[in-house]
């Protein structure tokens, strides 16, 4: 939990009248008059602290226990400030689960007193003048480049001993283009390329020791940038504008020679700008993802100007991925860690030639003479060639409708033989003179006419087998009766 109270005061440019030697006797007393000289911190007496007349804005940052109430100003005049008074033009309020930020324009002299649930031995910081203090960056450096950078801040001059400050204050980098047309990164958007932290993780040495540090991570795009440190609080920002620096691209270069290692083995080859990175000095860490997903990692630790490589087992055929950290010094002498762009080769499976038995050889031989005598052949003249003339739409038209014409004539032929009317028959016009005549019988449709048609038939066929068999009958009783006799 946070212990101290943080008071901070940003004075803007306040008129200042000398100084008498009892004035700077008063300025040593904590509990004085808020003067001139930078006061790094003041202990608070039971909350309470005085503001200078001289003072036209005022910042300060009251710690509390976390999930507490914001805290409640008092003036000199008894009257208070509360966070719900907060107006956005003469004071300004910016509160968390931690600390309360109020910011006060003109504030009125006096003592004034912070009622809450602050931490026990808080201390007031003034804040004269807050800068931010980096080391810049080198005038070359590469894309993928992995730079460690730290910073700290001052107060008036003076480095600022509150670890509490790191939660109020946040530092980071941005680059900003030049827009050089020349450039690749003509046109591009800033990059936020760190973020400086002190709390002992990553590259930073020390925890809460006031010294702020990034790790940067280059992967942008090459050419001419700004670098900007910024250091920013929730009421007011800080910059610090560097000269341009020129990024170029990732000095390492990789290539691959397939099946160059001899036995089943592939050869890598790594590379490095020799204009730019002493060859002598590149040591490789890496490692290879095979097709399968098995990742075997490697390191190279050769010191020679020869290109470094290294032996890649075929464990099948597939995409190989080659992923490497690079370890040099340019050529005046600074250590580099370069992140290299992965890299990627495709190996394939060798087509196998299929097998030729002699007779399909020699038919394949054959074909292939005739093939070559053909070509080797005069080409005939254009007025040799004669190509059948392609028939005309309208010929086309007549002859399809033609051809549904004659379909619809067969057809209409076919159904008026069927349906056609035939002599009548006795026993049809017995039947006929039976049933009374209707309407409906008068007017037989096509259906009924068939129907008619097939029992006309089978009444024939009735009748004449009839006459067939008197007939055997007859004849049957004359052979009895000439056998009798």
């Amino acid at each position: 939990m946070l212990k101290p109270l943080l008071f901070s005061a940003l004075l803007l440019p306040a008129i200042v009248s000398a100084q008498t030697p009892q004035a700077e006797q008063q300025a040593s007393n904590p509990l004085t008059t808020l003067g001139d000289d930078f006061q790094n911190s003041i202990k608070l007496l039971q909350n309470r602290f005085r503001i200078d007349h001289e003072v036209d804005e005022i910042t300060m940052v009251f710690f509390r226990e976390y999930g507490s109430l914001p805290v409640v100003l008092v003036r000199p005049d008894g009257s208070k400030i509360y966070q719900t008074q907060a107006d956005g033009e003469d004071v300004f309020w910016f509160d968390t689960a931690t600390y309360d930020m109020v910011s006060i324009k003109k504030p009125m002299p006096g003592p004034w007193q912070a009622v809450g649930s602050i931490e026990p031995d808080s201390r007031v910081m003034v804040i004269s003048d807050l800068s931010l203090h980096a080391e810049p960056l080198p005038s070359v450096i590469f894309s993928g480049e992995i730079l460690k950078q730290t910073a700290y801040l001052t107060n008036g001059g003076e480095p600022i001993n509150y670890t509490e400050f790191r939660d109020v204050v946040t530092l980071s980098m941005q680059f900003f283009s030049t827009n050089n047309p020349d450039s690749n990164n003509f046109g591009a958007d800033a990059q936020t390329i760190a973020t400086f932290e002190d709390n002992g993780q990553g590259m930073d040495e020390t925890p809460l020791d006031g010294t702020f540090t990034g790790q940067f991570n280059l992967s942008v795009a090459a050419g001419e940038w700004i670098p900007t440190f910024m250091v920013s609080t929730p009421m007011f920002s800080r910059e610090q504008v560097d000269d341009a620096v020129m990024l170029y691209p990732n000095p390492i270069h990789i290539s691959v020679e397939q099946h160059g290692g001899g036995g089943g083995y592939h050869k890598l080859m790594i590379d490095a700008d020799r204009e730019h990175i002493n060859m002598s000095t590149l040591l490789i860490d890496g490692k290879v993802k095979f097709p399968n997903g098995d990742i075997q990692n490697f390191s190279i630790t050769d010191s020679s100007m020869d290109i470094r490589e290294h032996l890649i087992v075929n464990y099948e055929y597939g995409v190989y991925r080659i992923k490497l950290t690079a370890f040099a010094n340019t050529i005046d002498g600074r250590d580099v860690i370069l992140d290299v762009p992965e890299f990627s080769f495709l190996t394939e499976e060798p087509m196998i030639a299929p097998v030729v038995d002699e007779q399909t050889a020699d038919g394949t031989n054959q074909e292939s003479s005739q093939d070559v005598t053909n070509a080797q052949q005069p080409a005939l003249p254009a007025e040799a060639v004669t190509t059948e003339p392609e028939m005309a739409t309208s010929t086309l038209i007549l002859l399809i409708v033609g051809i549904n014409l004659f379909l619809l004539i067969v057809g209409g032929a076919l159904i008026w033989f069927v349906t056609r009317d035939k002599p009548v028959t006795v026993t049809e016009a017995l039947s006929e003179i039976t049933p009374p005549k209707t309407e409906e019988n008068s007017k037989p449709g096509l259906m009924m006419r068939l129907k008619q048609r097939f029992t006309r038939n089978k009444v024939n066929v009735e009748d004449a087998s009839d006459t067939v068999v008197k007939q055997k009958k007859s004849s049957a009783k004359k052979d009895a009766s000439n056998k009798s006799a």
